[in-house]
């Protein structure tokens, strides 16, 4: 890849659209879940579903990590906060999620709380070295891409012997979430007929880890960049796969995924962190195997270890559609908070703060055409 500018072509994006309208048969459906969040803003921000043919169509999945953060979890860390008085750090995106009782992170920041925004992992360290009389807490998140820096900061802290150090971890595993999505597809679920597969997560995990989508559940994968052109090559890649009757994994990010994936990063996960025999998302459940926690070896770094907390059962915001949205059950705009109340200055749920979640990306760039892009879409079938 020279210049970025080479993925967002109009001519190329043209003649793409002319080719998969050419090469979609007009008596069936194409419904593609893009599982990443990435993806989704992508879709919206270029108008990529407006180039398509009216028979196929781009299902949002759970592919944003604050998305499917469940509200318990937030409790949970303001919980560390407040009543154990230590510093919680996190990400920006996390801060407005809301939590139980129109509670969030930012606003117990507001009520005295010591909640610090941070830019990675090396600003945690560096607050833990600066502040050796008080407790850091960081509050991790992501999938297997975000997963890397906070062991390195476990085991930067370990050597330094940074003992007001831990980490609240929450990092969850792509395909468990996947085959959770098709094993409840069907009339009552989602109905998908491919997978654009998420980009950063496979720079790292590869295109291994998601064979058995199509062994499994005999529906095929692509995995995909994040330029609009990228997109677009996937979903013609799916269409051609459906009109072969082929179904197997498929690399179209080849400038950045390869089928092992990045070796030295989930060896440095295997050592630093274990698998959780079960973990809440939002929307989908308790799921086996889907998170981690930290290892044995690094167990007196674990935050929920070191700092007991007692939460009241989480409560859902009345009326927010996110645990159906991230399912791809419904789209946000079938949402009755979506626009009024909930906006981004006023999210009542984790899909409208995001950067990549669904609801953010309808409204910044599809709340006008919502209307006229649902009237193309063809009716559900089975």
């Amino acid at each position: 890849m020279k210049y970025i500018d080479e993925f967002r072509d109009k001519g190329l994006a043209r003649r793409l659209a002319e080719t998969i309208a050419a090469e979609a048969h007009p008596g069936r459906d194409y419904r593609l879940m893009e599982f990443c969040g990435g993806h989704t803003h992508a879709i919206f921000r270029y108008g990529v579903q407006h180039l398509m043919p009216p028979n196929l169509r781009f299902i949002h999945g759970p592919g944003c990590p604050v998305c499917v953060l469940p509200m318990a979890r937030i409790d949970h860390a303001i919980a560390l906060a407040t009543q154990h008085d230590v510093t919680l750090c996190t990400y920006g995106d996390l801060m407005r999620v809301p939590a139980s009782e129109r509670k969030s992170l930012l606003k117990a920041k507001a009520e005295g709380a010591d909640i610090r925004m941070i830019y990675s992992t090396r600003d945690v360290l560096r607050i833990a070295r600066e502040n050796p009389d008080r407790q850091v807490v960081f509050f991790a998140i992501g999938f297997e891409t975000t997963t890397p820096p906070t062991a390195v900061a476990v085991k930067s802290a370990r050597a330094e012997g940074l003992t007001n150090f831990s980490v609240f971890c929450n990092h969850v595993l792509t395909p468990s979430a996947l085959q959770t999505i098709l094993s409840s597809a069907g009339p009552d679920g989602v109905q998908l007929d491919g997978i654009l597969g998420p980009s950063h997560v496979s720079t790292l995990i590869g295109s291994r880890p998601y064979r058995f989508v199509p062994e499994q559940f005999g529906v095929p994968v692509v995995i995909a960049g994040f330029e609009p052109l990228d997109v677009m090559q996937s979903a013609l890649m799916l269409v051609r796969q459906l009109n072969e009757g082929r179904c197997e994994v498929e690399n179209q990010y080849t400038r950045a995924v390869s089928e092992e994936g990045n070796r030295k990063a989930q060896a440095l996960i295997e050592e630093v962190f274990r698998i959780r025999p079960e973990f809440e998302w939002r929307g989908l459940g308790f799921l086996p195997n889907s998170a981690l926690a930290l290892a044995d070896a690094y167990a007196d770094l674990d935050a929920e270890e070191r700092f007991p907390v007692e939460i009241a059962p989480a409560k859902e915001i009345k009326g927010c559609e996110c645990p159906a949205i991230l399912r791809g059950v419904k789209t946000p705009t079938e949402c009755k908070l979506f626009g009024n109340p909930c906006t981004p200055d006023n999210p009542m749920g984790s899909c409208m703060v995001s950067s990549e979640g669904a609801c953010a990306a309808y409204w910044s760039y599809g709340r006008f055409r919502a209307a006229s892009a649902a009237s193309r879409q063809p009716p559900a079938r089975g």
